[in-house]
């Protein structure tokens, strides 16, 4: 990206392949690095992964972290949280430059200890209250083009459309 803006993706302990081959595609498609921080639900060879990333492994910018220390240690933020548990809306805060937004494993979210020692940058996406969540893989798409969209898309093509001028 451009501008001195960088999208970064973080998963922390993800489960379901599909679900990180298409944010996988996302972070291709939109220049956005993904951070894997393991233990992980499956191994990065395995075939509902690839298939759900297609053809866009090559654009990928991928870091792995043997756990949630290490993904800290070596990254300084600002991190943006997303969580059920958080009161305000993602639309209600600004992303800043080089943002990690940071999501859980489907079955559990973030560690609550993490959502406490960051509270002040935690939200959520509003929803049905009878809704447990979405998707995680819908959840950061969404994130990732609110970020995008703050950031003005640098680096990204916004009017090149064929339909432009038809009926």
């Amino acid at each position: 990206m451009e501008n001195n803006y960088q999208l970064n993706l973080v998963l922390v302990e993800p489960e379901i392949p599909q679900n990180t081959g298409n944010i996988a595609r996302t972070c291709a498609a939109t220049g956005a690095r993904l951070h894997l921080v393991e233990p992980m639900g499956f191994r990065v060879d395995d075939t509902k992964l690839k298939r759900a990333g297609l053809d866009y492994w090559h654009l990928l910018d991928v870091t792995y972290y043997p756990n949630l220390s290490a993904f800290f240690a070596q990254n300084a933020g600002p991190f943006r949280l997303f969580s059920t548990k958080a009161s305000r809306a993602y639309t209600e805060i600004a992303y800043p430059p080089q943002a990690y937004l940071l999501f859980g494993k489907e079955t559990r979210g973030l560690p609550e200890d993490l959502l406490r020692e960051h509270g002040e940058h935690c939200v959520r996406l509003p929803m049905i209250p009878q809704a447990r969540s979405l998707n995680l893989s819908n959840a950061v798409a969404i994130a990732a083009y609110e970020t995008l969209r703050q950031w003005g898309f640098p680096g990204l093509a916004t009017g090149v459309g064929y339909l432009e001028g038809s009926s």
